[in-house]
């Protein structure tokens, strides 16, 4: 075992099937007629952690180290990411009824996003595995997570960002040491220049589920949700869907504590909420299709849901299918609205992205798609602040 009893044992496609070693540095599945997501496995026949020894563990996502990829805690970079705190939405009971609503804040995270959990693993991995240059295009949060946490491992960032981006990120990005350059498009347009430049100078390429173990970060979402559900999982969760490496993430996470013995077969309605602006896996969902087609009608207040084709579509849209879930599309001012009834009833200041699950979820109740009753969980995925720009704008 490893010195942190990481039980990863290989990297296996989620489309073939094919194995690869979890000593080498991988992206995608190499087979040139698949190219899918490569997935972490590991052996969890051999766990001897218990549900009960987590309670004499540190509050951070590290916490369920047995199940994440890095071999030496020498390796392990963290600034404290992980166990963000799950809150009862309590204050709207005209609306939510006789639902449980609860909202898990991931902007109480280091640099303020759930990115920090993607990028604290993917950013330990490849220390491990000697990377010393990483690139990424980003719609904001993610750009300021590898910043920080490559300055902290001595890694260089490059970073493509579009020019729309607020402010915030960008000096977020700079005060790391990272190299940003700003791309005149979408996140998508930052894509092809960072993959041109990852091949011409040999970085490693830690875009949205194009290498395996920012899944890994993501997925611990899922474990904290379990264990603070006391192991009863909620009837519905709503996640804000850009890349969707998070809704994957939590659904893996879910397939694991089964495994484990600490859940059972029971699994939440997984639903995706989109801007109008980019809303492929909406569209795709609402007409049973198994993969999106790109869709990009430009700025949305959402930075971080203008994902016109996510990498990994039709394993987004296979959760939705079979987790008997939902999708729901958010214009602007509607996730304006939101953000501002958040803000002055529980006093909390979402990022635009996570507003747009309250419109979501007003919109599903409304229609009894929730029914009275269940529990729900909203996930909150970042910080209102970095986004004055865009709330505000001058």
């Amino acid at each position: 075992m490893s010195k942190t009893g990481s039980l990863l044992t290989h990297l296996e496609c989620v489309a073939c099937g094919k194995r690869y070693s979890k000593e080498e540095l991988h992206t995608v599945c190499q087979d040139e007629n698949c190219q899918a997501v490569l997935s972490a496995q590991y052996d969890f026949v051999s766990n001897t952690l218990t549900q009960g020894d987590l309670r004499q563990r540190s509050a951070t996502m590290w916490r369920y180290r047995e199940f994440l990829p890095v071999g030496d805690a020498e390796n392990i970079v963290t600034l404290g990411e992980g166990l963000t705190p799950v809150i009862p939405l309590t204050c709207f009971s005209e609306i939510t009824g006789c639902c449980r609503v609860f909202y898990k804040d991931e902007s109480l995270n280091p640099t303020c996003s759930f990115k920090a959990r993607g990028l604290s693993v993917a950013i330990s991995r490849a220390k491990e595995l000697g990377v010393r240059e990483a690139v990424i295009p980003t719609a904001g949060n993610a750009g300021g997570a590898l910043a920080a946490y490559s300055a902290k491992a001595g890694v260089k960032a490059h970073i493509y960002m579009p020019k729309q981006t607020p402010n915030a990120f960008k000096t977020e990005v700079r005060m790391f040491g990272a190299e940003l350059w700003e791309i005149d498009g979408s996140i998508s347009d930052c894509g092809q220049f960072s993959k041109r430049e990852a091949v011409k100078h040999g970085w490693f390429d830690v875009s949205t589920l194009k290498e395996p173990y920012r899944l890994e970060g993501k997925k611990t979402m899922g474990y904290e949700i379990a264990e603070q559900f006391d192991w009863e999982l909620p009837d519905v969760i709503l996640y804000p869907t850009g890349g969707g490496t998070g809704l994957i993430g939590i659904w893996k996470a879910f397939d694991e504590l089964e495994q484990l013995g600490w859940i059972g077969a029971k699994r939440p309605r997984m639903t995706a909420v989109q801007s109008d602006s980019c809303n492929g896996i909406h569209l795709a969902f609402r007409n049973n299709k198994s993969s999106s087609t790109f869709k990009d009608n430009g700025f949305t207040i959402a930075n971080g849901l203008r994902v016109p084709k996510p990498y990994a579509d039709k394993l987004i849209l296979k959760i939705l299918y079979d987790s008997r879930g939902n999708s729901v599309s958010v214009h602007d001012m509607d996730i304006l609205r939101a953000l501002r009834e958040i803000a002055l009833s529980a006093g909390s200041f979402w990022s635009p992205e996570g507003a747009a699950l309250w419109h979501a979820f007003k919109v599903l109740r409304q229609s009894e798609w929730i029914a009275d009753g269940e529990t729900v969980l909203l996930l909150n995925t970042g910080s209102g602040y970095k986004y004055l720009d865009n709330l505000f704008p001058t």
